[in-house]
């Protein structure tokens, strides 16, 4: 996300004196309620998981759940490109390309001297 939109997202939450609001507990609920919604888009959907005809519904509540994010990561004092960073590294790690590729297996999978 570049901090253009960052700047947008914050500056909407400041014009409306919302900041007292966002602690970190209710913010990780808030993600977690809004990425249910997006879940919600996905419900009875059978063999159609894309649920093409669902896109404008899925951006909305994706963008919601981003929102909330952004949120948090600022009450926290974080910043999303450097965590996203160091988490890319982890995963790295933990999925090495020679092990992952192709493969849907968990990290703990993956690790085992079989594999």
């Amino acid at each position: 996300m570049n901090r253009e939109t960052l700047n947008e997202v914050l500056k909407f939450r400041d014009d409306r004196d919302w900041k007292k609001f966002h602690n970190p507990k209710d913010l990780a609920i808030s993600i977690c309620l809004e990425a249910s919604e997006l879940l919600e888009v996905f419900q009875w959907s059978a063999e159609d998981v894309q649920c093409t005809e669902k896109t404008d519904k899925i951006k909305e509540e994706l963008a919601d759940v981003a929102i909330y994010c952004v949120f948090m990561a600022d009450a926290c004092g974080l910043d999303l490109d450097e965590i996203i960073r160091e988490k890319m590294k982890s995963n790295n790690k933990k999925y090495p390309i020679e092990k992952a590729f192709g493969s849907k297996e968990k990290y703990t999978v993956l690790a085992r001297p079989d594999n």
